[in-house]
């Protein structure tokens, strides 16, 4: 039987509203049978997240200081969502539980966990499902992962033809204590619960129609991409394009089970699929964006092609320093690293004398100030003239590019300029390649 896995974000439960157009939703089609469900989130700007309180109540507790305010919250939300869709005596265990664990000291994974742990209960009464508890089935290694043993456990508690829901966000660590993933955690939930049940189609509804091919907030035309390639999500993701968990994709795209991204406010938008592939003539370009704060450090030394362990020296001195690199463009003569401000922190001073002892490079220059901005699509690789393109419409907006990068599978094109210039390179960009795409 087809099965379709379900997941539904924060704003798509963040009311008893919203839960009754999720109700509506799984009634419109009956192959979605398995329902993963996040913490509630906001309901206008003025409010506040479930997960924002529950860490709010555990610091806190933590500190020995009244955390009834925050959880009084909790409960009164919860309470009325659950007054509203007349399943009253859904949340009444599990927030007493709650308050139960906050008083003997529970870890912080756990008091995060509650607000999946609630939500998914009271949408399963409201649906009329059966509750599938996530602890015990979604086993998460110490680096934040799947473990492989969590497929056969999930695919074996959810065998069966009825409507089941799961709560998103966490599962068992190694020690068989609770343990989240990282904020926005729930779609990887929803991810590996496809692979588990093969299913064929992973949904993940949320308040957006699909990914915009840049950020509406720099370009406000910008369309929805109506699909992309695993591998370009992951490039537009990693520059800042973030509807979706970036670790979601690993596990479905494994199975090569495709994603559609889908608004809960407007389910008849066609949204966005993520698939394995797609024709690249009809779409060489999906989309433009990028990221800001970024810092280069640049190294001269002449006949460095000919010296041996430059490069490791140069890297030695980031790892030391426990800093991860983005990029590493170079020249014959030249090399240089890019970091994120945020990644580097007060390290600058101690990287830049350790490569200047290890290194001894005739010139270093520090460059602060760098936005990074990137091009994605698999089928440039098959169209002559796309970086000419880019870089004339980059000059044509008057952007300088103080860096290039582009690896040889040609997949996307990524320019550094200034932060100043961020916001004119994308709209140069995204009106270069995106804005005649029908």
């Amino acid at each position: 039987m087809e099965r379709v896995v379900a997941k539904f974000g924060g704003s798509s439960v963040a009311s008893a509203g919203q839960i009754r157009r999720v109700m509506e939703i799984i009634a419109a089609d009956p192959a979605r049978r398995v329902v993963v469900v996040s913490a509630p989130g906001k309901r206008d700007s003025a409010d506040r997240k479930i997960t924002d309180l529950l860490f709010r109540c555990h610091q806190l507790a933590s500190a020995e200081v009244s955390y009834h305010e925050a959880l009084s919250l909790i409960d009164e939300r919860f309470r009325e969502m659950s007054a509203d869709l007349c399943v009253a005596d859904a949340v009444d265990e599990p927030l007493a539980a709650l308050a139960a664990g906050l008083a003997r000291g529970e870890t912080a994974d756990w008091v995060a966990s509650r607000g999946e742990h609630i939500a998914a209960q009271l949408v399963a009464s409201a649906l009329g499902a059966e509750y599938v508890e996530t602890e015990g089935l979604l086993g998460i290694d110490r680096q934040g992962r799947p473990t492989p043993e969590s497929y056969a456990r999930l695919a074996a508690a959810l065998d069966g033809d009825g409507l089941f829901v799961l709560p998103g966000y966490y599962g068992s660590g190694p020690n068989g204590q609770v343990k989240v993933f990282s904020r926005g955690g729930s779609d990887i939930t929803g991810s590996v619960v496809a692979k588990a049940l093969d299913a064929s189609l992973y949904e993940n509804w949320t308040d957006v129609s699909g990914f915009m091919m840049a950020d509406p907030r720099i370009v406000p035309q910008a369309r929805a991409m109506r699909e992309v390639t695993y591998a370009e999500l992951r490039e537009l993701a990693y520059m800042g394009a973030s509807v979706l968990h970036d670790e979601a994709i690993f596990p479905v795209r494994e199975a090569g089970i495709p994603i559609h991204i889908r608004n809960t406010n407007a389910p008849d938008d066609p949204g966005t699929l993520i698939v394995p592939h797609r024709d690249l003539e009809a779409t060489p370009v999906v989309g433009v964006a990028g990221r800001q704060n970024f810092t280069a450090i640049h190294i001269a030394k002449a006949m460095m092609n000919k010296e041996l362990g430059v490069g490791r020296r140069v890297l030695n001195a980031l790892e030391a320093a426990g800093i991860n690199f983005e990029h590493m463009p170079s020249g014959i003569d030249t090399m240089s690293v890019i970091v994120t401000n945020e990644e580097l922190g007060d390290n600058l001073d101690r990287v830049v004398d350790e490569i200047r002892r290890t290194v001894q490079p005739d010139s270093l220059q520090v460059y602060t100030d760098l936005a990074l901005i990137t091009t994605v699509g698999l089928g440039m690789a098959f169209q002559v003239g796309i970086s000419g393109r880019c870089f004339a419409a980059l000059g044509e907006a008057g952007v300088n590019v103080r860096m290039i990068s582009q690896g040889v599978a040609e997949l996307n094109i990524i320019v550094g300029v200034a932060c100043e210039d961020f916001e004119r390179a994308v709209r140069a960009l995204y009106e270069a390649f995106v804005v005649d795409v029908a």
